[in-house]
């Protein structure tokens, strides 16, 4: 075992890194739904799904 470890250890700290950074990228990414924030420019124009997320506001 041990010997398989000391083979492939280049390939499993890089496994690991990779784990951390989409780990911190997926935390990041919740904390900003959360925060209210979007990834969306605002440009409805050129999206595809221009006139579905930004429902204009109705009168009450």
């Amino acid at each position: 075992m041990l010997a398989w470890i000391s083979e492939n250890l280049a390939t499993i700290i890089i496994t690991l890194v990779l784990v951390a950074i989409v780990t911190a990228i997926i935390i990041a990414m919740r904390k900003d739904k959360k925060a209210g924030k979007s990834s969306c420019g605002g440009n409805c124009a050129h999206c595809a799904m221009a006139g579905k997320c930004h429902q204009p506001d109705e009168k009450k």
